[in-house]
């Protein structure tokens, strides 16, 4: 039975960081693809950023330079650093596995129950 986990959210101010962890069980992780949604009250589930079976890394526009994902392949981990969070970023972030290549759609195999990150101005 595959699962995944999320942990790391919270509330947090304006200009501060938080890394949000996603533990995987029950698939090998290297077949899949893992990606970072999130989904703001009243608005549709937006792809964040995504990590290939490879190591490639992906990041949706509006928040390179803030945004960084990585990997933990010996602890089937994969890690959401955000920095500079604004209280736009306030959403409910949500893990995602893929077997195979990365998507940013919805294109996704399983998901997480996600995690809450709050940013107060």
């Amino acid at each position: 039975q595959v699962q995944l986990v999320e942990s790391g959210g919270g509330l947090v101010q304006a200009g501060g960081s938080l890394r949000l962890s996603c533990a995987a069980s029950g698939l090998t992780f290297s077949m899949y693809s893992m990606g970072w949604f999130r989904q703001a009250p009243g608005k549709a589930r937006e792809f964040v950023a995504a990590i290939s079976w490879s190591g490639s890394t992906y990041l949706a526009d509006a928040l390179k330079g803030r945004f960084t994902i990585s990997s933990g392949n010996a602890k089937n981990i994969v890690y959401l650093q955000m920095n500079s969070l604004k209280p736009d970023d306030t959403a409910v972030y949500i893990c995602a596995a893929k077997r195979g290549s990365y998507s940013y759609t919805m294109a996704y195999d399983y998901w997480g129950q996600g995690t809450q990150v709050t940013v107060s101005s």
